[in-house]
């Protein structure tokens, strides 16, 4: 869900001045959401061209204009093949001589690799947070780089201090949509790990919990219950992203085993790789695929957003209102 417009119209009282905000192909249908909280976002548009050799062939509009003004890009590194034509615009517009910079990339998608294992591994989070840390400053100082929910909180010692980094989060959005929901005083929380328990379970503590663990039985890591009963709850597995989903669908078997009246799931980000999301659409009716009641995610992966659209038992709660009360500050 969104958040609530008075807030928003709230600090535009205290902000007086305009934020110009520009976007990339993919956060489009973000970005206009982003504007329609606040007469003072105003969006600017790039000329995402290619020459004949595949290469970028950018053009920041309005360019002369953006000089002492508050501007801000809103970002999705959906895939390696888009990262260079948006940092390319993301290294141009501090220089433009602007006011302040603002990176807004609600998914940081390097964040679960962020350990080495063995020698050898590469730990691309480290990699990413490099080039981000290398934006030029602007005129008012270093770029404000705004994430939501990086995979690990110890992430935020990899970005030097040439950024300031805001690190952001979407449970307000998941707890003002359950408080909607019939029977909500039969909610409970379950957290598939301990490090999602130690991530998320301060911003959930009003409700009761379930904390899930996976061990090892042979060749094989079963999911098993560690703390809690969600016996008669309607329980909310909670997490920060979704790959493949079978840590969830594991998590589910185990809560409906122990008692739970329904089972549903939240993730900051929808990642479903190679479509992964259609093991949890709605079809048949009785099957394993209609185990969860609802799936929420936000719109911090605009590719996955369009491919479960109109889709149970999925929904969308936007993080637009958040960016906007951000871009206000």
């Amino acid at each position: 869900m969104e958040v609530d417009k008075e807030e928003t119209q709230n600090q535009q009282q205290k902000h007086q001045q305009q934020v110009h905000l520009f976007y990339c192909v993919e956060s489009e249908e973000l970005a206009r959401k982003v504007a329609g909280y606040s007469d003072l976002i105003t969006l600017q548009s790039i000329n995402w061209r290619n020459f004949d050799d595949g290469f970028p062939n950018l053009f920041i509009n309005n360019a002369e204009d953006l000089r002492g003004q508050h501007v801000a890009f809103l970002a999705c590194f959906s895939s390696p093949g888009v990262i260079f034509e948006q940092l390319s615009v993301i290294y141009a517009l501090p220089r433009l001589f602007v006011a302040s910079f603002t990176l807004v990339l609600p998914f940081f998608p390097t964040g679960s690799f962020e350990r080495m294992e063995e020698e050898g591994d590469v730990a691309t989070a480290f990699t990413m947070a490099r080039i981000l840390s290398n934006i030029p400053i602007s005129r008012g100082g270093p770029t404000s780089l705004v994430i939501y929910d990086i995979h690990a909180l110890q992430e935020r010692f990899y970005f030097g201090d040439q950024v300031l980094p805001l690190f952001v989060t979407g449970i307000p959005l998941l707890k003002q949509r359950l408080l909607q929901l019939p029977e909500s005083d039969k909610i409970a929380v379950a957290f598939p790990d301990d490090g999602a328990w130690k991530r998320f379970h301060k911003l959930l503590d009003h409700f009761p919990m379930v904390v899930c663990v996976k061990v090892r039985e042979g060749d094989d890591r079963i999911v098993r219950i560690k703390e809690g009963n969600p016996a008669g709850c309607h329980v909310v597995i909670v997490d920060d992203l979704v790959q493949s989903g079978g840590t969830l669908i594991e998590c589910q078997k185990v809560l409906a085993a122990h008692g739970a009246a329904k089972v549903s799931a939240y993730v900051t980000h929808g990642v479903f790789p190679k479509r992964s999301w259609e093991r949890f659409a709605h079809k048949n009716e009785g099957g394993m695929e209609n185990a969860f009641a609802y799936f929420w995610i936000t719109d911090s992966c605009p590719h996955t957003v369009k491919a479960i659209t109109n889709k149970r038992p999925f929904e969308v709660l936007s993080l637009a209102g958040s960016i906007a009360d951000v871009l206000l500050i």
